[in-house]
């Protein structure tokens, strides 16, 4: 039995169904790398954000993420260089979805309700049972993993989808990657240039006054923020007590 187009189950219904315990035997999902380019530069490496934000609620799958990334690193790599970007796949699909069995041939029927059914999805539940299907590893093809996209009512519009950060030279590159890589989602998406400071939360000006006053502390592709909280034999003399965050 083959697979349905991924159309058929875009529209969300039910509650989230992740592997566990209960759901047994689902293969990988297709996409299996998240995290491409120059993932260990530094934070002060790359201050441009770009992030790919859908704008619908809906199912996304594994094998559009995993078609979105490589469009959009192919596309950096040959043009912004191996070495200028670092590209992370902000979702994860855990929900899955199983497609129920399908009966190609037509069975003409006649039952108690003295109608003529023609296939074996028009037959009631009362006589056939409910037509579930087992997940294993040999029927991989109907067993898939979704993302299940929820749209937020807040001003940030959506749930980010990709992000690339890079040096600001090649933001332009950047919104092209990522321009290319909304063809293989559907739905709608929105391109957004961040005002943050890479992969951090704090603005590009807060995080240049908050370096030049060393109260920023870089933590892989992230930074820490030294507040008014913690000890304060370890500060520095004259830096007892620091102005809070706003």
């Amino acid at each position: 039995m083959g697979r349905r187009p991924a159309r058929c189950y875009r529209q969300i219904k039910g509650k989230p169904y992740p592997k566990s315990r209960y759901c047994r035997g689902v293969p990988d999902p297709k996409i299996r790398i998240y995290d491409v380019g120059m993932k260990k530069k530094g934070v002060d490496e790359f201050p441009c954000c770009v992030h790919l934000v859908s704008w619908k609620k809906e199912n996304v799958s594994s094998e559009a993420l995993e078609a979105a990334r490589i469009a959009c690193n192919k596309y950096m790599s040959k043009n912004a260089g191996k070495d200028a970007f670092h590209l992370r796949v902000r979702a994860h699909p855990y929900h899955v979805l199983q497609q129920q069995q399908q009966q190609p041939s037509i069975i003409p029927l006649t039952g108690v309700w003295g109608g003529r059914h023609s296939s074996l999805q028009e037959l009631p539940t009362l006589l056939l049972g409910r037509l579930e299907l087992t997940t294993s590893w040999l029927e991989a093809e109907v067993v898939y993993h979704v993302l299940r996209i929820n749209k937020m009512l807040s001003c940030a519009g959506g749930q980010v989808l990709l992000s690339v950060r890079c040096r600001d030279s090649n933001s332009h590159h950047a919104q092209e990657a990522l321009r290319r890589a909304k063809f293989k989602f559907p739905g709608r998406q929105k391109i957004i240039v961040s005002s943050k400071w890479g992969f951090t939360s704090f603005k590009r000006t807060d995080y240049l006054k908050w370096k030049a006053e060393k109260r920023i502390v870089p933590d892989g592709v992230n930074a820490k923020l030294l507040g008014c909280h913690g000890p304060l034999a370890a500060r520095e003399p004259g830096r007892a007590f620091l102005p809070g965050t706003v």
